[in-house]
């Protein structure tokens, strides 16, 4: 079976190729990229069907970066996964905990991490591109002196030892990642969606567009605000609606936000996503 192209940001063995392979299962070829707009490049480009994008975690919030790429592309979410994040510290064999002077990781890996990183009162942490690439430069380099926060996985992949397991500050850590691709998916019964869209800044034009769900009762999932660029002072808003096009009510809530706002974009409608642990 000629396997699917998914493109994720990191290096092998980072939360995001857990997430893909957690979705996409054993039909996923997983394509390793650095930054999150080459995720929206490589779709928007067709050298991968899809991309696995993290928008937000349990503890540490919303990756904004994520939201401005999804309002920027003419990509669809096609999909979500909502993945259990277990944090640890990885060296190189035999490196001690007072040894470590340096600790690398992704900044929301720093960030999930908070509380144990405060307890080391010897050591600096510094902010990198990727978790498992952290795990990765650690053991390409010999730093015996340094310590990545990464997953399990890395760990294997880098021959790294887990010198502490599990130092997220709460252990409800979670990341939600969309999947995203060039066109949308069949809209079905149960679904969610995903919209973007601005308003006039009058008294109460927030509270109307909200009150178009409220109305019928729709209940919204999420709400995010982020800057419009070219408008300054300006904001987009991001919201996550249960409801889909299928249903009469979201299609007269929508049909009403419409004729409220300045600016819409329909992300597309998914299926829920469900916890992996």
């Amino acid at each position: 079976m000629k396997k699917i192209k998914v493109s994720f940001q990191g290096e092998a063995g980072a939360f995001s190729e857990q997430a893909c392979l957690a979705y996409f299962k054993d039909s996923a070829r997983p394509v390793a990229r650095e930054s999150f707009r080459e995720l929206f490049d490589d779709v928007v480009g067709g050298r991968s069907r899809y991309a696995v994008v993290p928008i937000e975690n349990s503890l540490f919030g919303s990756i904004h970066q994520n939201y401005d790429l999804l309002q920027q592309y003419p990509l669809f979410v096609v999909g979500e996964i909502k993945l259990r994040i277990g944090m640890n510290l990885l060296t190189l064999p035999g490196t001690k905990l007072a040894d470590v002077r340096h600790v690398y990781s992704h900044p929301q890996g720093l960030g999930q991490s908070d509380a144990f990183l405060r307890t080391l009162t010897n050591a600096v942490t510094h902010p990198f591109y990727d978790t498992a690439g952290a795990a990765k430069m650690i053991a390409e380099e010999h730093r015996t002196d340094a310590a990545a926060i990464a997953s399990t996985s890395a760990a294997r992949h880098y021959k790294l030892k887990i010198l502490r397991a599990n130092i997220e500050t709460d252990h409800r850590n979670f990341t939600r990642f969309l999947v995203v691709a060039r066109k949308p998916i069949a809209v079905k019964k149960g679904m969610k969606t995903s919209l973007i869209f601005a308003i006039k800044n009058t008294p109460g034009s927030l509270f109307k567009t909200l009150a178009v769900f409220a109305l019928r009762n729709i209940n919204l999932l999420k709400i995010e605000s982020r800057p419009f660029v070219g408008k300054p002072w300006e904001y987009l808003f991001f919201v996550d609606v249960d409801g889909n096009p299928m249903e009469t009510d979201f299609t007269n809530a929508v049909g009403h936000l419409q004729e409220l706002t300045t600016y819409y974009k329909n992300l597309g409608s998914y299926p829920a996503g469900v916890i992996v642990r």
